[in-house]
């Protein structure tokens, strides 16, 4: 995984200091490269110690490895994955992040009630998810239509769990529904491709998926199988703290 990829990923653990670290390693990438992690830590007025943080943050082993890491990314052009299942299933397991799943789990297993919606394609994805929820008899409620979601969010309070489906994280109506949702301070987890997007930035945890938007003759047919990657081991997850 590169390093924008990793910064992306556990960007919920980041904090100020770490931001500012990160943008001096964008910015001087080549330089970083070749220096020591007592001229780095200077550089952004920081301690090493500080700097071998943000690197296990990111899922390095330490200083030595991302700034190996990077040097290999210098010396090799990004690659976009290929668009057959495979590829878009390996992806997603590599962004995958364990913590945020287990996380994500626990809020759902402790909360009252479980609310999901999502638009189209994806409304079918969140009916799977609802049935699976309801193996245990939590109560879960899945919605296709938009007043039937607003409505519900007037009955819901911070007991409640909105979980949202968008794989570009801008769709009007999801973001309608979160929108409303924060206002009323209801936890949202939200399950978008791995980007940055609106959708993410308003929600207590994201969880990602890599099925980049991919049309045919007008039609849209981007990959659902890393989304129900994702929803299987969220479901399983779910199963074993409930």
């Amino acid at each position: 995984m590169r390093f924008d990829e990793r910064t992306h990923k556990f960007e919920y653990k980041l904090n100020d200091t770490d931001d500012q670290i990160i943008d001096y390693i964008k910015e001087r990438h080549a330089e970083f490269v070749t220096q020591s992690i007592q001229t780095v830590a200077a550089n952004v007025f920081t301690v090493p110690n500080t700097i071998t943080r943000l690197s296990k943050k990111l899922g390095y082993d330490g200083f030595s490895h991302m700034k190996s890491s990077l040097k290999e990314e210098l010396e090799s052009p990004c690659e976009t994955p290929e668009d057959d299942s495979h590829s878009l299933i390996q992806k997603t397991f590599e962004i995958l992040d364990k913590e945020r799943m287990e996380e994500a789990a626990r809020l759902l297993v402790d909360s009252k009630q479980i609310q999901l919606f999502g638009v189209g394609d994806s409304s079918d994805l969140c009916e799977m998810v609802a049935r699976n929820f309801r193996v245990v008899g939590k109560p879960t409620h899945h919605h296709v239509h938009r007043h039937e979601i607003l409505h519900s969010l007037d009955q819901m309070n911070h007991q409640s769990i909105l979980f949202l489906i968008s794989l570009s994280g801008e769709t009007p109506l999801v973001i309608e529904a979160a929108t409303k949702a924060k206002e009323r301070n209801i936890p949202m987890i939200t399950l978008t491709h791995f980007t940055k997007n609106t959708l993410q930035s308003m929600a207590a945890i994201n969880l990602y998926c890599y099925a980049p938007k991919k049309t045919k003759n007008g039609y849209n047919i981007t990959a659902r199988t890393p989304v129900m990657v994702v929803l299987e081991m969220l479901s399983h997850h779910f199963w074993a703290h409930y």
